[in-house]
């Protein structure tokens, strides 16, 4: 199992046009854009082999990066194992004929070499029957083992009762401790009256 990687070029003819070196900062880092169903991004995103297509369709019809990525979106989405027919996807879009015949041919020619079955990059999950497989770009499986979970509240209820039995000890030994000191001082001072009184004898 490789997880493909793409390689790393230097020499890139394009890059200039791709990240232009004239940078401004901006006066506001941070845009809020106010959500709108109208200016819903597509979730497809244009590739390299996209661009040179629409570039190409510049020259003959009116057509925007965007507006072909709507398009391949609304044709995915209305798709599933199956492809849509071309009255399907002039259906499904709402531009000119010649533009959708393009585009829909286009497409269903990317579609059938594409091995993932669909355009749109989505997150594979395991099934729901529950059913273990070995592919490993699967994300979010279940657990296999059992958590450890936490002990019943019986055990706890022991501890504390031990925990209440041991400081009522301590208690007693810090009790006994005392009476021990009080006494020892008792026959000290027992001790030094006798002496007073042999010495006065």
């Amino acid at each position: 199992m490789v997880i493909p990687v793409p390689e790393a070029e230097r020499n890139i003819t394009h890059y200039e046009s791709l990240y232009p070196g004239e940078f401004k900062m901006p006066k506001q880092l941070i845009h809020i854009q106010p959500f709108s169903l109208d200016t819903e991004q597509p979730d497809y995103d244009l590739d390299s082999e996209d661009e040179t297509f629409v570039n190409k369709l510049k020259k003959k019809m009116e057509i925007t990066a965007l507006q072909f990525e709507e398009m391949i979106d609304r044709l995915e989405k209305g798709s599933g194992q199956q492809l849509v027919s071309l009255q399907e996807a002039k259906l499904l879009l709402k531009e000119d004929d010649e533009l959708i015949k393009e585009v829909f041919d286009y497409w269903s020619r990317k579609r059938k070499t594409c091995k993932g079955g669909s355009l749109i990059p989505n997150v594979k999950q395991e099934k729901r029957d529950g059913s273990s497989t070995s592919d490993p770009y699967v994300a979010f499986r279940r657990r296999t083992e059992k958590m450890q979970t936490r002990k019943n509240r019986k055990n706890d209820e022991a501890s504390y009762e031990k925990m209440l039995k041991l400081r009522r000890d301590l208690s007693r030994a810090v009790t006994i401790l005392e009476m021990i000191k009080r006494r020892e001082k008792s026959k000290r001072e027992l001790l030094h009256l006798t002496l007073e009184i042999v010495e006065k004898r």
